[in-house]
């Protein structure tokens, strides 16, 4: 017998009392992995679709706000080629000013084929002549004096600064970010809904558990840091599982928008999200997010532990 007891192994007395209050892999435990990701991903997504749109906005403002349009309409009586070799030299004098283009008459032509199509003949209709101007990046155009000079050597020029397409971008972008704090709203209070339900069920589950650790003098905190460990670990590996998928799904779109550069199916959706490729504080973003989940997940759950047990009590 003492040969026995001393081969048996001999474990340390902390190993030996160490058990796991709430059994780590259970169904419950699972499904709650599979929620706190589908809400990591979802959130992912709306966070990510964010940023792009931002970002394409951004750039679509700073490109549109570097230049003006002039549109010069055919008057009769008027030599419309003078006028456009006018108004390009009134302009280039500008300050403010760095580069002037003039479209030729084919080239404003095309502008007109998203609506009228092609094969057209627009000889007869009177298309009028384009003229794009580069604004400097730190220059001060004087928008007033520049219409004045315009006006005075072609009275059917007429200039676009863009600006109401500017505040159109801009609404619509700030009207984005507010549906993305909506949704994301949403989903963390879905998410709080979601753990604090499975932690009434874990709860009810180990309810005798509970019963004898409070019978041999086991303290809240205790039995609740041990709830509180496990529904953060789910939390952890349901926010890694959602984000992970979430940025493959980006770094994917980004690989499908470059095999498709060039086409005009790319270059339309572009022209909407630009590249569609996060930056890499696009991905810390949404890491950081993903942590924020699992740490409102172990709060929800801390919460929940401290009301039910004083039920139980």
């Amino acid at each position: 017998m003492m040969d026995m007891a001393s081969e048996r192994p001999q474990l340390p007395a902390r190993a030996r009392n160490v058990s796991a209050v709430v059994p780590r892999d259970s169904i419950s435990g699972r499904a709650l992995v599979a929620v706190v990701a589908i809400m990591t991903f979802l959130a992912s997504l709306t966070t990510g679709g964010v940023l792009l749109v931002r970002a394409a906005a951004a750039e679509w403002q700073s490109d549109v706000a570097s230049e003006i349009t002039i549109q010069l309409r055919p008057v009769q009586g008027r030599d419309l080629d003078r006028d456009v070799a006018a108004v390009v030299d009134a302009v280039k004098n500008q300050p403010g000013i760095v580069t002037v283009r003039p479209f030729s008459r084919d080239e404003s032509a095309k502008l007109l084929e998203p609506w009228l199509g092609t094969g057209l003949s627009l000889g007869d209709l009177p298309v009028p002549r384009v003229i794009v101007a580069q604004i400097a990046p730190d220059g001060r155009l004087d928008l007033a004096a520049l219409r004045a000079r315009t006006a005075q050597v072609a009275p059917s020029a007429s200039i676009d600064d863009h600006r109401a397409w500017i505040e159109r971008m801009r609404s619509s972008t700030g009207a984005t970010v507010l549906a993305g704090i909506g949704i994301l709203a949403l989903v963390i209070l879905a998410t709080i809904i979601s753990v604090s339900f499975a932690t009434r069920g874990a709860m009810a589950a180990n309810r005798p558990i509970i019963e004898v650790l409070h019978f041999v003098g086991a303290s809240d905190r205790y039995i609740a840091n041990h709830f509180l460990r496990h529904f953060l670990l789910l939390g952890c590996q349901g926010g890694a599982i959602g984000v992970g998928a979430a940025m493959l799904l980006f770094g994917f779109s980004e690989s499908i928008g470059s095999w498709f550069a060039g086409t005009p199916a790319g270059d339309q959706f572009a022209a909407l999200l630009g590249t569609f490729s996060l930056q890499p504080s696009g991905y810390l973003t949404l890491m950081v997010q993903a942590a924020a989940i699992a740490a409102i997940t172990a709060w929800a759950s801390r919460r929940t532990l401290f009301s039910t047990l004083e039920e139980i009590e």
